[in-house]
């Protein structure tokens, strides 16, 4: 009796483990607020912020030290898109920076740190205290989301700003592409 006793709280001890195991992935993937979002995300950095013209970025670059920006050089023209792309030296904690623009505003900005200067735990904590609990987690990046920006800590030591509404329209333009070439190909075989 008493070993059946033992046997009977041990399992119950390691189903709760189990159960709570299950609930702490699930917030680790999507956060405690289930991957809603969280209120007072910058909208860039510093004076670089998201929805910006792109000649307004261009001299924001240019007074900012901790970009080393050379002018037009550093500013490409993605053929067959609306895109452009200004991509730049850091100087201190950034190694490199990416700026993309859709139609000529700033829709993404991506600066890859110096690892030898910041850490990804300090980034991390630092994230953490201003904005709160995560919004999704996973090996790679740790991301915080509001109604219109994603902001990304991603390994090694990048971090993005994401304008929310360009990138759902790109993820809806695509799967619209990827149906009708589906499509396409189902009608192309159809001829056989």
């Amino acid at each position: 009796m008493h070993r059946t006793w033992i046997i009977t709280i041990t399992a119950g001890m390691l189903a709760l483990a189990a159960i709570a195991a299950v609930f702490s992935q699930d917030e680790a993937r999507t956060g405690p607020d289930g991957g809603k979002g969280v209120p007072g995300l910058p909208r860039g950095f510093r004076t670089i912020e998201l929805g910006m013209e792109l000649e307004s970025v261009k001299q924001a670059l240019l007074e900012d030290p901790y970009f080393d920006y050379r002018g037009d050089p550093d500013v490409s023209f993605l053929p067959r898109t609306f895109q452009s792309l200004i991509e730049c030296a850091g100087n201190l904690y950034i190694e490199r920076a990416f700026f993309q623009f859709d139609e000529q505003r700033l829709s993404i900005i991506i600066l890859a740190l110096d690892r030898s200067r910041i850490d990804h735990y300090s980034l991390f904590t630092t994230l953490t205290e201003k904005y709160g609990h995560h919004s999704e987690l996973d090996p790679q990046k740790i991301v915080w989301r509001s109604d219109d920006v994603v902001l990304s800590l991603e390994r090694p030591l990048t971090v993005k700003y994401v304008d929310r509404s360009v990138f759902e329209e790109k993820q809806a333009r695509g799967r619209a592409e990827e149906d009708l070439r589906e499509l396409s190909r189902q009608r192309f075989l159809e001829n056989f």
